[in-house]
């Protein structure tokens, strides 16, 4: 007689434990970070697995010392996302909309350039910008770290838009409404979804440089976090309880913003697809 196939429900139990191990794998990290961001006072390799008497100490410091950092990671950001949203929606939406010859190759190179290393980019970026007088500057930092989402948004946007319903587009027309007032009117509000993706990626995106801002930067005058927290590692090498709570620090923007908008983001990412 042949065996009988497991049950439903302990399938599920089964994908359940199998997710929950593969969840705490990746998550440790996080964890031991922040377990040793709460004993400051503790060797690297002298910290208990759990805090018996967290201290708050460690980030006391961060903050007095990071604090400045990541308000230059909020602003540089913010502004980087700004710039992406301005340049990759339209570029979306004539890539979907107007029938340009040779706009898928024009797709495909978009994706090619996300190919080339940062490291790259940044050393040609660098004579541009002592020309133009942008190194050491804000605007020149969130223009370098825009240029890493651009792509990314277009892409995403433009398989979002190509499913806009034509006849609504055309009912716009119909009532007397331009192209620019239908892309503002119509296409976007429609597009929020990948549009809020879109921008949250590119705050990911220019949150977690650090190549730019370490070639683009040759002052202490626009230092974002992730610079902050390279070069205090160096100052405070002694001190992981305050450099593990900086990096602790530096990740509760883009946690918090990726909770709040995860629902936007599986919406954004699969209604594309859809037609």
């Amino acid at each position: 007689m042949a065996a009988h196939a497991p049950a439903p429900s302990r399938r599920r139990w089964g994908s359940t434990v199998a997710g929950l191990l593969v969840l705490g794998v990746m998550l440790f990290p996080l964890y031991w970070m922040l377990n040793t961001a709460l004993q400051p006072e503790s060797g690297l390799l002298q910290v208990d697995p759990v805090p018996s008497g967290p201290d708050l100490s460690g980030f006391s410091k961060a903050l007095t010392d990071q604090g400045g950092h990541l308000l230059t990671s909020l602003l540089v950001s913010s502004g980087a996302v700004a710039i992406c949203l301005a340049v990759s929606a339209p570029a979306a939406y004539g890539l979907a909309r107007f029938g340009l010859r040779g706009s898928r190759t024009i797709v495909f190179g978009t994706l090619i350039t996300q190919m080339v290393p940062g490291i790259v980019i940044a050393n040609a970026l660098y004579n541009s910008y002592v020309d133009l007088g942008l190194v050491n500057s804000y605007f020149g930092l969130m223009l370098a770290d825009a240029s890493l989402g651009i792509p990314f948004s277009i892409v995403l946007m433009r398989s979002f838009m190509v499913s806009v319903p034509g006849e609504v587009i055309e009912a716009a027309e119909i009532d007397g409404a331009g192209p620019v007032r239908v892309f503002l009117r119509v296409v976007l509000p429609m597009s929020r979804n990948s549009l809020i993706t879109s921008g949250l990626f590119a705050f990911l995106f220019a949150w977690s440089d650090f190549m730019f801002a370490l070639t683009l930067n040759t002052t202490d005058d626009v230092k974002p976090i992730t610079l902050g927290i390279y070069q205090y590692i160096g100052a405070h090498v002694g001190d992981w309880g305050a450099v593990m709570a900086a990096s602790v620090l530096s990740a509760v923007p883009a946690a918090i913003l990726l909770v709040l908008a995860q629902k936007y983001i599986a919406a954004g990412i699969t209604g594309g697809s859809v037609k």
